[in-house]
């Protein structure tokens, strides 16, 4: 089988795309989408993402996402807004889409060439020790320190993603964040499914922004999220402890297109 792929970025989190209207992939071949996100025997990538058709009558299309790993996993924020980017280049959109995930009903805005995607509430922030976890769509462990440039983060990441607290859940994605001023926050992220420190994290930036404010380390609602791979900002509305009207927005670029022999 010949696959025609193309391949997006968002701030250095990459993802294979592929468009899957006519189901041309099957979502239970894990050997294949692993294969596929291979950086030695295949094309490489964070995850591989399809688009497919709609199934709610509000949509436009349908996301489903894929880690590294090969297997379905909870929601991508860099990916989502890559995808609206992607339905863009094949004419679903124009500037404004509407689309469910596994986490639900998402809304996406592309302005100034920078896709925003609005992500899901979050109902609350937990304290674990001297860290923070907190669901964006996907969960995630939050560790502020001074010192992030010198973090460990595969190893300090595996560690948490494997401890007794989640192992039994499935594991974690683990930040590690640093405050440059009230609005702007230095990330490294750690990516279960990826197993390995990422470039970017949507997700990721957002459950620290809201974790930063959560804990009083940034008074701002609008803040600017510095990552290896590139700048991203988050905006929310706090409400007693819980945030609604979260905001995910940053660059989504197509770098190439190709086809595969699967």
């Amino acid at each position: 089988m010949k696959l025609n792929f193309y391949k997006y970025q968002g701030t250095g989190n990459d993802f294979i795309m592929v468009d899957n209207r006519t189901a041309v992939l099957s979502k239970n071949d894990t050997k294949l989408i692993r294969r596929l996100c291979d950086r030695k025997f295949g094309i490489g990538a964070d995850g591989l993402i399809l688009l497919e058709n709609l199934e709610n009558s509000q949509d436009d299309f349908k996301m489903v996402y894929f880690n590294a790993d090969g297997n379905e996993s909870s929601m991508c924020g860099n990916g989502g807004r890559c995808l609206v980017a992607f339905a863009k280049y094949l004419g679903i959109i124009s500037d404004r889409a509407a689309f469910t995930a596994i986490d639900g009903f998402h809304e996406a805005v592309i302005e100034d060439e920078k896709v925003g995607l609005k992500m899901m509430d979050v109902e609350g922030v937990s304290e674990i020790g001297n860290a923070l976890f907190l669901n964006t769509g996907s969960p995630h462990h939050v560790i502020f320190s001074e010192e992030v440039d010198q973090i460990n983060v595969k190893q300090e990441g595996a560690a948490v993603r494997y401890s007794p607290e989640y192992e039994a859940k499935g594991g974690t994605n683990v930040n590690f964040s640093s405050s440059l001023d009230e609005s702007t926050l230095k990330v490294r992220t750690y990516e279960r499914g990826v197993e390995d420190e990422t470039l970017s994290c949507g997700t990721g930036v957002t459950a620290v922004a809201i974790a930063a404010y959560h804990s009083g380390r940034i008074s701002s609602n609008k803040v600017e999220l510095k990552t290896p791979g590139g700048e991203l900002s988050v905006r929310f509305t706090p409400r007693g402890g819980s945030y609604s009207d979260v905001w995910l927005t940053g660059p989504a670029q197509q770098v190439f297109k190709g086809e595969i022999t699967c």
